[in-house]
């Protein structure tokens, strides 16, 4: 009865709460549908940033912000897979954050670890035939983690359907400076020509050398800069920024991204 009464009360957040998400709902429907009637990104790149900040907010430890990162990660899989979005590729962790507190980095190895272990199970990966590759410096990283990164990409390395690539002690610069450093050496042993160096030299020395450029990158939390992330490759994507922190991250937020870049008029190079 007094759950009746407050519904029935104009004034009540009840009431409020309730009309707030049949509305969202409604919205994320009709976004679904436009969004379903024009080519989605085939490429698309994330930066996952506001994991700290999500959890400072709301009186939460780092550590607890990263789990909620995690868990909106997996959620992104599936609107992905929703859409047939054929390739994603997230950015987790760059070199930069190797010199957070080692608590911090520390709790972050075991999380990569066990995702790593997890999805090489994962049911939706191989019910999509979904490829999982790490990009990035493994050298870096814990032997644990190079072990989860060997078992992922050993389990998923025949599919074709869908690629997950994960940027893990990843430098955007540190990429084009280890390419160089390759095209130097085949030059050295005459294995190349230096007039014959040109942008498809370099880019089939980056770690997304089979992987077409990203027609979308999309980052959370505000900050509107790519920070080291895909420098090479980013050269015509479009870049959308929204001010939700990445564990705050929702499913019409998401739409709402993709439609952004359907509504866009690509120049390449214009």
């Amino acid at each position: 009865m007094a759950d009746e009464k407050k519904a029935r009360d104009p004034e009540s957040p009840y009431l409020s709460h309730i009309v707030g998400d049949t509305l969202r709902n409604l919205t994320e429907k009709r976004l679904l549908e436009l969004v379903r009637q024009a080519p989605v990104p085939s490429h698309l790149a994330i930066i996952m940033d506001g994991n700290r900040r999500f959890a400072g907010a709301r009186g939460l430890n780092v550590k607890d912000g990263h789990a909620a990162g995690r868990d909106t990660l997996e959620e992104l899989l599936n609107w992905c897979l929703e859409l047939q979005i054929r390739i994603l590729t997230v950015y987790a962790f760059s070199t930069e954050n190797l010199s957070r507190s080692p608590e911090e980095v520390e709790g972050l190895m075991d999380l990569f670890d066990h995702a790593l272990r997890d999805i090489a199970v994962d049911e939706r990966v191989h019910r999509h035939q979904i490829r999982v590759r790490v990009l990035g410096n493994r050298s870096v990283l814990p032997a644990r983690v190079q072990e989860a990164i060997g078992i992922a990409e050993r389990a998923t390395e025949h599919y074709t359907a869908y690629q997950y690539n994960v940027a893990l002690a990843y430098g955007g610069r540190d990429e084009i400076v280890q390419a160089i450093r390759a095209i130097a050496r085949e030059v050295r042993d005459g294995g190349l020509d230096p007039d014959a160096i040109d942008s498809d030299a370099v880019s089939r020395h980056l770690y997304t050398r089979d992987l077409p450029d990203p027609d979308l990158i999309f980052r959370t939390s505000g900050e509107e800069r790519i920070s080291n992330f895909l420098l090479w490759q980013s050269a015509y994507a479009e870049l959308y920024f929204s001010d939700v922190m990445w564990p705050g991250l929702t499913r019409l937020d998401f739409l709402r991204a993709i439609r952004a870049f359907q509504e866009r008029r690509r120049r390449f190079g214009g």
